[in-house]
């Protein structure tokens, strides 16, 4: 079972991914977007693991709403309402149980990312972070390291779509050819699920 201690340490996992691949999601992001990917991500989820130390939510859903809300209300653009909203809805589907099993976490991240796909009006293949997250909240249901595959491959996937959705839409044809950064540090989320598990021997 997962508790509140877990989830919190998936937060800081992610936001030490974050740190480390800034510059690279930010050069991702540069031929396609705003360039400011990685650093805007990075300020969201120091944020995020600061509140989460400060107040220490005692329940998984309370981990992932207040970290959504850090997301939503320090991470500029599209990313941080994306963010924000995933991991908001994933918490309030878990609802207020002390514990949740792996099964109860897919169910929940599934309802995340509708949650997501609704706010963007993205689809798989459109290039977007749902190209990671849908494979992935795919694979949970049989480990972690499934689902970790699954993101990663689906955000390598992205490199030759053209660009549906978001700021990559507007370049047309000069979008393909381009990993999307958005569905790169979805991955990166989704990877802080096994390493959180691996850093806690569980």
């Amino acid at each position: 079972m997962l508790d509140a201690d877990f989830f919190r340490r998936w937060m800081a996992v992610t936001a030490a991914s974050v740190d480390r691949e800034a510059e690279r999601l930010t050069a991702l992001d540069s031929p396609i977007g705003d360039a400011d990917h990685g650093t805007n991500l990075q300020r969201g989820f120091r944020a995020a693991t600061a509140a989460l130390e400060k107040e220490a939510p005692d329940t998984p859903g309370a981990v992932l709403v207040l970290a959504g809300r850090q997301l939503i209300s320090t991470v500029g653009g599209a990313s941080g309402p994306l963010y924000g909203t995933l991991l908001r809805r994933t918490g309030k589907a878990l609802g207020d149980a002390a514990e949740v099993g792996e099964e109860q976490l897919a169910e929940a991240l599934r309802t995340g990312v509708d949650a997501v796909m609704t706010l963007g009006g993205a689809a798989p293949g459109d290039k977007t972070m749902i190209d990671a997250l849908v494979p992935a909240v795919e694979a949970l249901g049989d480990s972690f390291t499934a689902a970790r595959a699954a993101a990663e491959e689906g955000a390598l996937a992205t490199t030759p779509m053209l660009a549906r959705k978001g700021r990559a839409s507007y370049l047309g044809e000069r979008s393909i050819g381009h990993q999307d950064p958005g569905a790169t540090s979805a991955a990166l989320l989704i990877a802080g699920l096994s390493e959180a598990r691996e850093a806690g021997g569980e």
